[in-house]
């Protein structure tokens, strides 16, 4: 066997993955605004994606024509092509099927062409007050730079005028950063349906209101396009420039980076399309798709449901710790004992109450926090500020280079620094990725710390919807090494030595190559031996080759892996020993978790590294080991659930087929739901316990 037929592509194991996004928008099980909304999860996805890593192939190409390189980029590029284009057709069809159930639960979301006269009267006079004030249409001509202003997180419509043989081409934004991207149009009374029309739509009905006045035509007709920039960037190596003025070029750089795919509707007359490529200097590499007449499908992510409440996900009421809600305040709680959380199914209120108890508590000497990325209206954000004003020494990490965040963490940044907050940028060359926060309180006559690790972003949005862990513990040999790590993120050149944290890119490669060469060991003496593996993406070309080992050895090794995936289980002779899922429901799965047998006494750590080389070399990340026994089994508990899930769980396989798990003769789990049921159980047992205790 060859040696790359060991590996999948990270590139098309990531297409894999949102092919199991898409699955979820098939599942009739799905509740159907629901399946709406996963097809705009879909979308963002393959925005990203082009982005990020098709714009990475495409460079690899060019440096390999310019240097020589990589040989391989060009048939990469092809395959990525064709998967991308399969995918798209059955977005489309999916789409389709969609509105036709909407339409028999009397939902419908019609076109410019489909409206009876009431509506026509209403749009127009909506359009007028409501849409035509920020609408500006750019004439196309030799005099226009399109790439200056173009921009990739909207969709534009290309407008045809034609007056005899003269045609002129103009581009309107469809303004979504302004208005609603779906407008509920009125009914007649008695009507049981709603109707509900895309914004793009009443601007194509309304296109005279824009041109008529002002240009003569004999003929309008409006198609949609949208273009996706290379979201890259070179920073400035100049001294004088701070970090911050360095990424606020950066920024601007991305703004005019050059496009890598350009989308349109498929019925857009060629010598339109001729003319947009041209402008747009559209490169062979660069990927050309014609497809519907509706881009930027991420806006579906926010479909609203005008229909019946069935048509929606029941919502799960946020857990309560019964640890925090029994205690005085959060430092008694922490600690009386170490505290787990798993969000969205506990409430991330502990953790944003926390903070904002440190803010004001008198015994409270400091605040230090690193943050990647944040709400829109932060409530951790405003504990800072509020702590700094009472006097507290607060320190802020704030990761510039938070890839579609670094706007938003330079006006974060900037606003902390005015609030006296001290604000560091981290370490030149290496993005802080780690989840940690850490308390300093004055206790009688001694320091005590009280440490936050997670899998997950202090986003309060985010927890509502990503599935993270959080240890919140005062165990002082954990909260001395995170105290450590804050050290290291001010002064990354000075010797540091951890025992108990796995930290990026000081000790994470050896301690976790250590940590699987035990299990080796182990198998070949016929102990014990077994890892569980639960992250987002594993790619890293040394940790799969020690799997392989693993396996070869004995080892019995699980994965859960929710997005890419390069290790291939189940070669024979290699990988026997290796099975592998991937879990899409409800929640984003975003918790890193390993579990290692050791001889019948696991270890469990928890983690913000993917097993993806940049997070083992080249970012800050902190994994920490879980010690309290109770809160060992829960996190075991909850990956051996998510195992046995018969219901969203797909097999991962060297042809990423994506098949369910098959379920046989084994009752229907759905691992979101019995976690959920699971830790409900939990916090009724730790109330009816403590309850007992308290009556004794």
């Amino acid at each position: 066997m060859s040696t790359e037929s060991l590996y999948i592509e990270k590139e098309l194991s990531w297409l894999s993955f949102n092919e199991r996004v898409l699955q979820e928008a098939a599942d009739k099980s799905v509740p159907l605004i629901e399946r709406v909304r996963f097809l705009g999860i879909f979308s963002s996805n393959t925005d990203e994606f082009y982005k990020v890593r098709f714009a990475d192939v495409k460079r690899r190409i060019l440096i390999n024509e310019e240097q020589g390189g990589d040989e391989n980029a060009k048939e990469l590029l092809s395959k990525i092509q064709s998967r991308v284009l399969k995918l798209n057709q059955d977005f489309d069809t999916l789409y389709n099927e969609i509105l036709l159930e909407m339409a028999r639960r009397h939902i419908f979301l019609v076109n410019e062409q489909q409206l009876d006269d009431n509506q026509k009267v209403w749009l127009r006079k909506y359009f007028r007050s409501q849409i035509l004030p920020h609408i500006t249409p750019i004439l196309l001509n030799s005099k226009i730079n399109l790439l200056a202003f173009l921009k990739d997180e909207y969709s534009y419509l290309a407008v045809d005028m034609q007056q005899g043989n003269t045609k002129r081409y103009a581009l309107i934004e469809i303004p979504t950063d302004q208005l609603p991207r779906f407008i509920q149009l009125p009914e007649a009374k008695g009507k049981r349906r709603k109707t509900l029309i895309l914004l793009d739509n009443i601007i194509r009905f309304c296109l005279d209101d824009i041109f008529s006045g002002f240009f003569d035509y004999d003929s309008l007709a409006a198609y949609s396009m949208k273009m996706t920039r290379d979201a890259e960037y070179d920073l400035s190596q100049e001294v004088e420039h701070s970090l911050l003025e360095q990424m606020s070029e950066g920024l601007n750089q991305r703004l005019t980076a050059m496009p890598v795919r350009f989308v349109y509707q498929r019925d857009m007359p060629a010598d339109m399309v001729d003319v947009l490529c041209d402008t747009l200097k559209i490169s062979s590499y660069d990927s050309i798709i014609p497809g519907s007449r509706y881009h930027n499908f991420k806006d579906f992510i926010g479909f609203p449901n005008v229909g019946r409440s069935y048509l929606e996900n029941k919502p799960l009421p946020p857990i309560e710790s019964y640890q925090f809600i029994s205690a005085r305040n959060a430092f008694e709680a922490i600690k009386k004992q170490d505290i787990l959380l798993y969000y969205p199914y506990h409430t991330f209120n502990h953790m944003t109450e926390l903070v904002r108890q440190a803010s004001y508590d008198p015994k409270v000497r400091s605040i230090k926090i690193n943050i990647y990325r944040v709400a829109k209206n932060s409530r951790i954000i405003e504990s800072m500020i509020d702590a700094a004003n009472n006097g507290k020494r607060v320190t802020v990490v704030v990761e510039l280079q938070a890839r579609f965040d670094e706007e938003a963490n330079i006006v974060w940044a900037r606003r902390l620094t005015e609030a006296g907050v001290h604000v560091l940028f981290g370490v030149p060359g290496l993005k802080i990725h780690s989840k940690l926060c850490l308390i300093t309180r004055q206790e009688e006559d001694e320091l005590v710390r009280y440490a936050h690790i997670g899998t997950g972003n202090f986003h309060e949005k985010t927890a509502r919807i990503y599935t993270d862990f959080s240890l919140m513990t005062s165990n002082k040999t954990i909260t001395d090494e995170v105290r450590m790590v804050f050290s290291y993120i001010e002064n990354p050149y000075r010797p540091v030595k951890f025992s108990h944290l796995i930290v990026s890119p000081r000790n994470s490669r050896s301690r976790l190559y250590d940590l699987i060469d035990r299990e080796i060991a182990h198998a070949k003496q016929k102990l014990p031996a077994g890892i569980t593996l639960k992250v987002n993406n594993l790619v890293d070309k040394g940790l799969i080759n020690l799997l392989y080992q693993a396996s070869n050895a004995g080892v019995r090794i699980q994965l859960i892996i929710r997005g890419m995936c390069a290790l291939i289980p189940g070669i024979k002779g290699i990988s026997d020993n290796i099975t592998a899922i991937s879990i899409i429901d409800r929640f984003l799965e975003h918790p890193r978790v390993t579990v290692f047998e050791n001889n019948g006494d696991p270890e469990v750590f928890i983690s913000s590294a993917d097993w993806m080389t940049r997070n083992i070399d080249n970012r800050i990340e902190v994994g920490c080991p879980i010690y309290e026994p109770a809160l060992k089994k829960k996190i075991i508990d909850i990956l051996t659930i998510q195992l046995s899930d018969t219901v969203k769980a797909r097999v991962l396989d060297k042809d990423m087929t994506n098949h369910y798990v098959p379920r046989g003769n084994k009752r229907k789990i759905r691992s979101q739901t019995e976690i959920y049921d699971y830790l409900k159980h939990s916090e009724k047992q730790l109330k009816r316990t403590a309850e007992k205790s308290n009556s004794q």
